[in-house]
């Protein structure tokens, strides 16, 4: 299992991965030059279980964004399960 956050509540995100045994994966969520959503995944995500930690709080639109655009970057590469995790 891999556990990978956005940019909303990342200390969150690594305090569920380290109460779970796991680090968490190494992704880049970031900005181009234009405001556009970039997002990188370094780890291998090959037919494995990804675990999205992503509260959709202020600012929601950005966060919803990157919460989305994280599903489809795994899916594109190939993760068997993706689950997200949406605290309030």
């Amino acid at each position: 299992m891999r556990v990978f956050s956005g940019n909303s509540n990342p200390q969150l995100a690594r305090e569920i991965a380290q109460y779970l045994g796991l680090q968490l994966s190494s992704a880049t969520v970031d900005r181009f030059s234009d405001g556009e959503i970039k997002i990188q995944v370094h780890d291998n995500v090959r037919q494995t279980h990804c675990v999205i930690i992503q509260p959709v709080s202020s600012p929601v639109n950005d966060s919803l964004m990157e919460l989305l655009l994280l599903i489809s970057t795994l899916r594109r590469a190939s993760a068997a399960e993706i689950t997200a995790v949406i605290p309030y």
